[in-house]
C-alpha cells in the first residue's frame, strides 16, 4: 500500500465508517480506509501493562502499534472510525466470536452470549448531511441559535478527559458540557472559547438534547447493537465491551 510504513507482519486494509471525508484532503486517511497489522505478542504485552491500564491509554498505545498508515495515530481519527478500527483489529487478533456476560434489560437476569462481530455493520450516514469537512450545523429549537460542530477525535478525548479528571478533583461531574464545549466550535458565527464556554453552561435542556441527539445522528461510526434471543424474545442489546474484548478466556 502506498505511503505507508513497511509493514513486518501481515496486514489488511480496512475501511472507515465516515469513508474519509470529514478529514482534510491531505490527510491519509481521507482515502477512508487505514492499514493495520494483525496483533502479536508484543502487543499483548501492551494489553496487559498494569501502567497503561491505571494510566487509561492502553487502547490508544495498542492501537498507535497496530497503525502502519503513515503518519496516522488513534488520536487522528474520530471516534466512530476508531471503534471500527478496534473492533478489526479484535477480529484479526482472536477472530469474529466475541463470548461474554449479558443482561436481560426486562429481567436483570445476566448469562453468558456470543457475538458475531463481523455482523456489526457501519451505521447508516443521512444523505441529506453534508460530509465534505468535519463542520456541521444545527438551529437549536428553544434558542433559535446557530450552532457549528465538530465531530470528536481521539486529540480531543484526551483533553477531555483531563478536563474531567480536574472537575472530578472538585467533587464536581460535567461531562455534558465538557463534550459538548469540546464540540462546538462557533454559535451564531462566534468563535470565541469564553462565549462559547458560557453559553454551554446556560444552555436550555431542550437545546442541549436537540444538540446531542443530532450529533449522534450525523457521526459515522459502526453498529455495535444486535439482537439476540432472550427467553423467547428477540431483544436489541449493546455489545459490551469488556477486559475479555481483547482479552478473551478462550480463543474464539
Amino acid at each position: 500500500m502506498a505511503d505507508t510504513k513497511q509493514p513486518k507482519f501481515p496486514s489488511e486494509v480496512i475501511d472507515l465508517p465516515s469513508k474519509g471525508t470529514v478529514y482534510p484532503k491531505d490527510s491519509p486517511l481521507s482515502g477512508g480506509q487505514v492499514e493495520i497489522k494483525y496483533m502479536t505478542a508484543k502487543e499483548e504485552d501492551i494489553l496487559t501493562s498494569q501502567n497503561l491500564i491505571k494510566k487509561g491509554i492502553v487502547i490508544d498505545v495498542l492501537l498507535n502499534s497496530l497503525i502502519l498508515t503513515k503518519g496516522v495515530t488513534s488520536e487522528d481519527l474520530i471516534i466512530g472510525d476508531k471503534n471500527a478500527v478496534m473492533v478489526a483489529a479484535r477480529i484479526l487478533a482472536y477472530g469474529s466470536e466475541y463470548e461474554v456476560e449479558v443482561t436481560n434489560p426486562e429481567t436483570a437476569e445476566k448469562f453468558k452470549h456470543t457475538f458475531n462481530l463481523t455482523e456489526c455493520p457501519f451505521k447508516e450516514l443521512p444523505k441529506e448531511i453534508d460530509y465534505s469537512k468535519n463542520l456541521f450545523e444545527l438551529k437549536l429549537p428553544i434558542s433559535k441559535k446557530i450552532v457549528q460542530f465538530k465531530l470528536l477525535d481521539g486529540k480531543d478525548e484526551k483533553a477531555i478527559d483531563m478536563d474531567l479528571k480536574r472537575t472530578q478533583k472538585l467533587g464536581t461531574t460535567s461531562d455534558v458540557t465538557t463534550r459538548l464545549r469540546h464540540s462546538i466550535v462557533s454559535i451564531d458565527g462566534n468563535d470565541d472559547r469564553a462565549e462559547i464556554n458560557t453559553f454551554v453552561n446556560n444552555m436550555l435542556s431542550r437545546d442541549s438534547l436537540a444538540l446531542r441527539q443530532y450529533i449522534t445522528k450525523v457521526a459515522p461510526d459502526i453498529n455495535l447493537k444486535q439482537d439476540i434471543m432472550m427467553e423467547g424474545e428477540l431483544v436489541t442489546v449493546d455489545i459490551p465491551l469488556t477486559t475479555e474484548f481483547f482479552w478473551p478466556t478462550s480463543e474464539a
